[in-house]
């Protein structure tokens, strides 16, 4: 189940282990998704979720949009049912009907702050008569039905936290089942769904753990064997602080926007978490899956240290790219970033071919945290051709021409495969060759031809990841003009 909002950091941690768990044991993943607080309903927020689940590829088995044969799977859809099922409780008065203005109910509030009590409601409209509902009902007073919590709660077992019993009638009054708008609040909705849609297990946020007795104390009113719960620790920023919504840096589509692989999310939720038999980074959903067990989940909170994501997303990246069916995904992507960057700086169409953009990949993975990475300045001498003349080279060293010649031959000579290692020993001797010119300059004329900029990745490094070809031509070009 899904509250309203969009999906941040801890709902994609929730939806997760519950995926996770089902397909552990053949289950059935579900999205509900619970929009009966009408005050906090974002339009759009139902369909941000699935969207981000299938981008996070753990995508619902049944759902608002894949349907299901428990459907419908949005609370506001299923009105109906929640009012019957209010009134079984009424009928069987284990429910009444509280006529309590908001009035009222808000100078209960203040007092009770005042006086420094948690506020609760007084229980008031559960000692009237028959006679007096029927009076109220007559005068067509508002009213909302409430659930009458009864002392003496049995324990429950939580899959993590163990063997757990609140007696909530002791520090809350009865709670509001259906509201006035006819709505259910999520207590009644929650408990009808999850019946009637045959949920066996329910792993969510440990904040709903003491609520959990006030839920069985309703599975026992209807009569109904209620389903397994288990809850999980919270997730907390690395200084043991709440993760911050609001400068709305934990939402996925800010992750998804800013080139994070899901995979890297995925890991590093579960990482800083626990239920699984290892802890090692780039673990893969297959393996998450492979290695979940339920016992396995402590209590500690889970702290989570963001600064960490881009070296968790380097290691999933570096995974992309050695998986031929990801890498192609990944040129195709790359291809439209450089399209994006450098569109307006005369990209050459050869610097776009498939072969030259998956040689940048492979030569470059480890070293890159995102594949935007490589069309960062850094990495622009590999998108776009340097107009330079010979004219300029000239300033740099007088004998341009034989330095030319030099690496021409190079290249020929190391056509099979560039390391940096070679090439700087090579570069070294390359430059004893030459009559007076210093190697800084042999350096600086070389990166001038090359790349068109004074500064950037060392000569090795640009000519191993350019390849012989691209640079013979760099080269060649340089000369000529």
């Amino acid at each position: 189940p899904m509250v309203t909002g969009f999906l941040h950091l801890g709902g994609l941690r929730t939806a997760l282990y519950n995926y996770i768990f089902a397909k552990k044991h053949q289950g059935t993943f579900i999205l509900r998704v619970e929009d009966t607080d009408q005050n906090r309903v974002m339009p759009g927020a139902a369909e941000g979720i699935e969207d981000m689940l299938d981008w996070a590829g753990i995508p619902p088995d049944e759902s608002p949009r894949r349907g299901g044969s428990f459907g419908p799977y949005q609370q506001s859809h299923r009105l109906d049912l929640y009012r019957r099922a209010s009134d079984v409780l009424l009928e069987r008065g284990v429910a009444y009907r509280c006529f309590c203005t908001p009035q009222r109910l808000e100078l209960l509030k203040k007092e009770a702050l005042r006086s420094q009590q948690t506020p609760r409601y007084d229980n008031r409209c559960r000692h009237l008569t028959p006679t007096e509902v029927a009076e109220k009902l007559s005068q067509g007073l508002d009213w909302v039905v409430r659930f009458r919590l009864e002392k003496g709660v049995e324990p429950f077992r939580d899959l993590v936290y163990g063997w757990n019993k609140h007696e909530v009638a002791d520090v809350e009054g009865d709670p509001v089942i259906l509201k006035g708008d006819g709505f259910p609040t999520y207590h009644l909705a929650n408990v009808v769904d999850d019946h009637y849609m045959g949920i066996s297990h329910v792993l969510r946020g440990t904040e709903w753990l003491t609520s959990t007795s006030k839920h069985l104390l309703l599975y026992k009113a209807f009569g109904w064997d209620p389903p397994q719960f288990g809850h999980l620790p919270l997730l907390l920023n690395k200084d043991g602080g709440k993760l911050s919504k609001r400068q709305g840096d934990i939402f996925l589509e800010r992750f998804a926007r800013d080139g994070y692989l899901p995979e890297a999310l995925l890991d590093i939720i579960t990482n800083c978490g626990s239920g699984f038999t290892e802890k090692q980074m780039g673990r893969t959903l297959e393996e998450l899956i492979s290695q979940f067990e339920i016992d396995r989940i402590t209590t500690h909170s889970a702290l989570l240290d963001l600064e960490k994501l881009p070296e968790f997303n380097r290691i999933h990246l570096t995974h992309h790219i050695e998986n031929e069916e990801l890498r192609q995904k990944l040129i195709r992507e790359l291809q439209l970033l450089v399209e994006h960057v450098y569109g307006d700086q005369q990209v050459d169409q050869e610097v776009l071919e498939k072969e030259y953009v998956e040689r940048v990949l492979l030569l470059r993975k480890g070293h890159i945290s995102f594949l935007k990475n490589l069309v960062s300045s850094d990495y622009s001498y590999l998108w776009v051709r340097p107009s330079v003349s010979r004219e300029q080279l000239q300033t740099i060293s007088a004998e341009v021409d034989d330095i030319g010649k030099l690496v021409l031959g190079l290249m020929t000579r190391q056509a099979a495969v560039l390391t940096m290692e070679e090439l700087n020993k090579d570069l070294r001797s390359l430059q004893k060759q030459t009559k007076e010119t210093k190697y800084s300059s042999v350096m600086q004329l070389l990166r001038l031809a090359l790349s068109g900029q004074q500064h950037g990745p060392s000569v090795a490094e640009m000519m191993v990841t350019l390849g012989p070809k691209e640079v013979c031509g760099r080269i060649h070009k340089a000369l000529s003009s």
